[in-house]
């Protein structure tokens, strides 16, 4: 299990996650993605990312079972920070950050590709916020870069995906490929934009991030507030357990009855 930094051409790297078998992050994985991110953007050699993953999916969001046996808070704060963290690396990122999606892309993965600057997916790709079946809340600050405001609420109230091709037609996925040919078409949109000068790259970054109409960091925070109280309810814990565990929250609910 590991994030790993590669420089497959010049001027562009490559940050690889590969947490099998599902690519569900642990705390340390969150901050270790966050300081290979942050570590890309300050090379000066370096002027574009590509963040990709190893595997069947891209991201299927935090470590769930190492939330639920660890006991205390600590997990679940370590994996607000952590998230916190590398979604910001992702959008702080000094140089253009090209996301190549493949399979699931879901709860903290949509943190990652909301705030990328390019998405280049398979067409086998799904994305989505399954928070409430989870017992969180959050990220659908990111959500809502990647769909329209009415859509990204039903999206999250249910919990459903949606295809790559659909972001395809709202504008957010740049490309829909071919799982074969994902990795090669990321590093072509990679190589397009490394080609430009590095000063005014970093510059441009700089100047798209800065006349964002939402402030993504602070945003995220107000949503994770709400992520502590459904915890502090206890409803969070039991639909935690309930995924962990396989069965409803209602067989859950009886056999503490019993």
């Amino acid at each position: 299990m590991a994030v790993s930094t590669s420089t497959p051409d010049k001027g562009v790297a490559v940050v690889t996650v590969d947490f099998p078998p599902v690519n569900a992050l642990p705390v340390q994985g969150w901050y270790d993605l966050a300081t290979a991110l942050r570590a890309a953007g300050a090379d000066p050699e370096v002027r574009c990312v590509v963040l990709a993953a190893a595997g069947r999916g891209f991201n299927a969001g935090v470590d769930i079972k190492e939330m639920q046996r660890t006991t205390g808070h600590d997990a679940l704060i370590g994996a607000n920070r952590g998230c916190y963290e590398a979604f910001a690396a992702v959008y702080e990122c000094e140089v253009p950050v090209v996301a190549a999606v493949q399979g699931f892309c879901l709860g903290g993965g949509i943190g990652l590709v909301g705030n990328a600057d390019a998405i280049v997916a398979s067409d086998d790709a799904v994305f989505g916020l399954p928070e409430l079946d989870r017992g969180a809340l959050g990220a659908a600050t990111h959500l809502a870069r990647l769909v329209p405001q009415h859509l990204m609420r039903t999206l999250y109230y249910t919990s459903r995906t949606v295809s790559a091709e659909e972001l395809h037609r709202h504008g957010s996925v740049w490309q829909v490929v071919p799982r074969d040919e994902l990795a090669a078409s990321a590093l072509e949109l990679a190589r397009e934009i490394a080609a430009k000068d590095g000063y005014l790259i970093r510059l441009a970054k700089a100047a798209i991030n800065g006349i964002d109409p939402v402030d993504v960091r602070r945003s995220y925070r107000f949503e994770q507030g709400f992520t502590f109280e459904a915890n502090l309810s206890g409803v969070a814990d039991r639909h935690r357990d309930s995924f962990v565990t396989g069965r409803s929250q209602d067989d859950n609910e009886r056999e503490e009855e019993r």
